[in-house]
């Protein structure tokens, strides 16, 4: 811990999981490096202060309506937008005058935030912003400005499953004509009832950040391409501070919504190593009924070992577990478990857990690299569709398969060492003049 600077940072999250999480965790970074920390948080999904009294927390008025506080619908983001930009600007003047005797360095908030940056320009305080995911899929989001104004949007990414074979027949391959080499695959799938909106705000942070004093990615340089560091370089001209991965730095911190069941810890103990298949789909993600049975009858039809997150909710039109099959329960007796949430961080770092059958939320997907656990990925939405490691369509017999592959075949031998050479890479990049470490330190001298 570095003596303190006497500067302070402020920090505005997104009111989402997988952008508190990131949030909260370049927190205790600048902290651990000398600066004061106050974090602006909205009632929506608020933040629990008594876990980190060392921050100040100030909360603001969403003025969200009950029908308007659901994640189902990312026109969330643009209501957030509209109705937070006020109490913000009430709360971050007020700041200015409770903290004279302690300059504010910087304003940190969330990307999707669009509308802290003009209000911080008003303030004259500088604004970093954080990008929460990697920087691979940033080109698909800043593509929209373009593809707007070419009245490309929205493109249909239109797939048919072969019965025959194991091959997707769809435009997903294609390049886009404006923006090559991007493809159809390359731009962001976004679920939303009013998809003009979402492209408008999409259209704001894309200009917000290049307008910025500087971004901050939640990801390391040797997990990024090259071109594609190189190409962001080229369209957004700030400084740019890929330090990640964040969770890294404090492995033990959590800054969960939802109470995470510990009892699962000590199952996974009582299994072999690399025997068991960890699947959790995240805290937004929801699956119809009949795909919820499919997934339960690959997890059960396998016969190996898995702990399986059902977040209340994650199966639409259900509490909980009502959709399972009859007599699941007892089918998966003493080789499955099933819990409500679970610690992520400590699952995965347990030496049973042998693969990770997830949405591919980018937080997720950081985590289990980390641990050189190799990935099932059943992307949903968002930027989740830019990176895939055994990709299925639905269908029991299909997770089945993929799970078998992952875990008992040789290809699943050989992902397996693959992940475990990106663990060694994180590892080195957080080490005394590895690239996440020294980057580190270019923000702490740039703040």
């Amino acid at each position: 811990m570095q003596q303190r600077k006497g500067i302070r940072v402020i920090l505005f999250p997104l009111p989402l999981q997988g952008h508190i999480n990131p949030m909260i965790q370049l927190a205790n970074i600048l902290y651990s490096k000398g600066f004061s920390i106050s974090v602006i948080h909205t009632n929506f999904n608020s933040l629990n202060s008594s876990k980190y009294p060392h921050f100040t927390f100030n909360s603001i008025p969403d003025g969200l309506l009950e029908s308007e506080a659901s994640t189902e619908d990312a026109i969330l983001l643009s209501i957030l937008n509209f109705k937070c930009a006020e109490p913000f600007r009430n709360c971050l003047a007020k700041l200015f005058l409770d903290v004279l005797e302690e300059p504010i360095a910087c304003l940190i908030p969330d990307v999707v935030c669009c509308f802290a940056k003009p209000v911080a320009e008003g303030l004259e305080l500088p604004t970093i912003v954080l990008r929460t995911t990697s920087v691979c899929s940033f080109p698909g989001f800043a593509a929209f400005p373009l593809l707007l104004d070419n009245g490309d949007l929205p493109i249909q990414k239109v797939c048919i499953f072969m019965a025959f074979s194991p091959v997707l027949a769809c435009r997903l391959e294609e390049p886009v004509q404006v923006l090559q080499p991007l493809k159809v695959k390359d731009i962001p799938e976004i679920k939303t009832s009013k998809p003009e909106g979402l492209h408008e705000l999409i259209n704001r942070m894309v200009k917000q950040a290049k307008a910025s004093s500087g971004i901050i990615w939640n990801s390391f340089e040797e997990l990024e391409q090259d071109d594609e560091l190189t190409t962001l370089g080229k369209d957004f001209p700030v400084p740019i501070f890929p330090i990640g991965p964040f969770h890294q730095y404090f492995p033990a911190s959590s800054s969960s919504l939802l109470t995470q069941d510990q009892s699962c810890i000590s199952w996974l103990d009582t299994q072999v190593p690399n025997s068991a298949l960890y699947v959790s789909f995240g805290i937004i993600a929801a699956i119809n009924e009949a795909e919820f049975q499919e997934i339960a009858w690959g997890l059960a039809n396998s016969k190996q070992p898995f702990l399986w997150v059902v977040r209340p909710g994650l199966a639409l039109g259900s509490e909980w577990l009502e959709p399972l099959p009859d007599g699941f329960l007892e089918m998966i007796r003493g080789r499955g478990r099933i819990v409500k949430w679970a610690p992520q961080q400590e699952v995965l770092a347990r030496p049973a857990i042998g693969g990770f059958w997830t949405h591919n939320g980018w937080d997720s997907t950081l985590e289990s690299l980390c641990e050189g656990v190799p990935l099932i990925c059943q992307p949903n939405f968002g930027d989740q569709m830019n990176w895939n490691t055994f990709r299925e369509k639905t269908g029991e017999r299909e997770y089945r398969k993929c799970n078998k592959r992952l875990m008992v075949e040789a290809e699943g031998q050989e992902l397996r060492m693959r992940t475990l050479n990106l663990k060694d890479k994180a590892d080195l990049c957080l080490r005394e003049k590895g690239s996440s470490c020294q980057n580190l330190e270019n923000l702490i001298n740039y703040i």
